[in-house]
């Protein structure tokens, strides 16, 4: 996941704070909520499985931090989260804001360096707060989906988010087609993607260049930016990060033009980890 090893204290204060902000977000979407309604960006789920799912991960991961687990913890109830019987969306509100708020406490007890397992490359609670702010972001999405309203994201916490995105789209994991797969990298493999929103002080392009013989990203600002793209895609800072994630987009919200295929594949590698969950 994503190969950050360490956190300033300042950012990890901010995703530690995230995790509990993108909670209460979700929470304001179940207000007579029915829990048997269908989450459309994750087949299968309904709202209630979506809510115990998030609750267990944020456990998982309060239990990992809080006891510097240096190995695998079982994460069965993330997978499979077990029923809640009598639990309506206000019960299952505060039980999610309950782990929520006790995996911040946990990470700002170790701090951003804590030496702790990670299912991927950091191996710190930095990876922890910074992977969990944005899980809860993603999921609090599915749920406005799922209840049919809209999502928004402030600018800074989108630009880290894409940010942690692309770094898993070059990690050895994503590009590696294993057997018989198709391979990402290429001449003139660049991919570009535009935030038609970010703030005027923060760049707001991110390249991935699949040219060399791994894969490597960086971003930049538009006057910054002068290499070919195979594919480009251009949206506002929700929208990509939506995209990115295989999640549904407002209709008309972001653009591609290129290389479609090279850029659906990418995005499946680089979501490789997702389909662990």
């Amino acid at each position: 996941m994503n190969p950050s090893s360490g956190e300033s204290p300042e950012r990890y204060a901010r995703h530690c704070a995230e995790i509990i902000a993108q909670t209460d977000l979700l929470r304001n979407h179940l207000s007579g909520a029915d829990l048997a309604s269908p989450v459309p960006s994750c087949p299968g789920w309904d709202l209630g499985r979506l809510l115990r799912h998030l609750g267990a991960t944020h456990r998982w991961a309060g239990t990992v931090v809080r006891t510097r687990a240096t190995l695998p913890v079982p994460d069965t109830e993330v997978n499979h989260p077990p029923e809640r019987p009598g639990d309506g969306a206000e019960e299952l509100g505060a039980w999610l804001a309950e782990g929520a708020g006790r995996l911040a406490d946990a990470l700002r007890a170790a701090g951003p360096g804590a030496a702790v397992w990670t299912p991927g490359p950091g191996g710190t609670s930095g990876f922890w707060a910074r992977r969990m702010a944005y899980e809860t972001a993603l999921h609090r999405a599915d749920a406005a989906l799922a209840v049919g309203v809209g999502f928004t994201v402030g600018s800074g916490a989108a630009l880290d988010a894409l940010d942690e995105w692309m770094e898993f789209g070059v990690l050895p994991e994503a590009v590696d087609p294993g057997p018989g797969g198709p391979g990402l990298l290429g001449p003139g493999r660049v991919l570009r993607f535009r935030a038609t929103d970010a703030p005027a002080h923060e760049p707001g392009e991110w390249l991935v260049d699949l040219t060399g013989t791994s894969a490597t990203w960086r971003r930049a600002r538009s006057a910054e930016v002068t290499a070919d793209a195979a594919v480009s895609v251009r949206g506002p800072l929700a929208g990509l990060l939506l995209f990115v994630y295989r999640r549904p987009v407002p209709a008309g919200s972001v653009e591609v033009t290129g290389d479609a295929p090279l850029l659906d594949l990418w995005r499946k590698r680089a979501g490789f980890w997702l389909e662990e969950e």
